[in-house]
């Protein structure tokens, strides 16, 4: 069985636009976002480590690259895995306050970019929405990759900048440039974006991400992240892969 084998099954068009929908409620009701987003990324990373190993991650540890206030731990450990979540920024590990008091999992102070734990330490190591957050996103892949013990799974997704989501917060406006669309956003709002180009949010690319992966020698799969099974082959095009991927996932295994 291909490693994406089952969750080509389940990349329908009703789950994208599904997907789709929720992302209206990211400001105004992160709970309903993030329990979405968390669910899916369970079934993602469940089918994955499935049609590699043949059987469920039951009982696997998974490190959580940027895991933020803890969305995911509960589903995680719902799903019979020992999550571990690594944030580098306190105000993020504290963004959910109260909701997320009783979190699931264990839970770090860190960088991406240096991980506090040994090489081949974790079964799973994830990262999502992260790599365009951070300037140097392919040592966040290296640290991903010496942390995960042989035969694991390492799961990397982020927001492609030339997709329609690339601005983040900044909507389409990010098409004019990085620093114009961030003036033109602190204009409007008398603030600075929590997403700033420059600062906290970059331009990577898929081109960038594919050439990495490959470079490693352990790339497995890479795919849309919330399209339908039949849009997947746009990753195979140059330039057209910029604008209609939006987020890239690459699926590695160390070896």
């Amino acid at each position: 069985m291909a490693a994406t084998d089952l969750l080509a099954r389940r990349a329908t068009l009703s789950r994208s636009l599904r997907l789709l929908s929720e992302f209206r409620f990211e400001q105004r009701d992160p709970d309903r976002f993030y329990g979405a987003l968390a669910e899916d990324t369970v079934a993602l990373v469940t089918d994955l480590w499935t049609g590699i190993h043949g059987t469920a991650p039951t009982g696997s540890t998974v490190l959580d690259v940027g895991g933020g206030p803890g969305y995911f731990a509960s589903a995680f450990t719902g799903a019979g895995l020992r999550y571990v979540g690594v944030e580098p920024d306190p105000r993020e590990m504290h963004a959910a306050g109260p909701r997320l008091q009783r979190r699931e999992g264990a839970f770090v102070r860190a960088s991406g970019t240096a991980l506090p734990f040994g090489d081949g330490r974790v079964d799973i190591c994830l990262s999502s929405n992260v790599a365009e957050h951070v300037p140097e996103p392919w040592r966040l892949g290296d640290e991903m990759l010496r942390v995960t013990r042989p035969g694991g799974l390492v799961v990397l997704s982020y927001t492609v900048w030339l997709g329609p989501f690339g601005g983040h917060e900044m909507g389409l406006t990010h098409y004019l440039g990085g620093r114009r669309a961030a003036e033109r956003y602190t204009r409007k709002h008398g603030h600075r974006p929590k997403n700033d180009y420059g600062s906290s949010l970059f331009a990577v690319s898929a081109a960038a991400g594919l050439k990495w992966a490959a470079s490693t020698g352990a790339l497995v799969a890479a795919f849309p992240r919330y399209h339908p099974r039949w849009a997947w082959r746009t990753v195979r095009v140059p330039l057209l892969r910029e604008f209609t991927v939006s987020n890239l996932v690459l699926v590695l295994r160390p070896s």
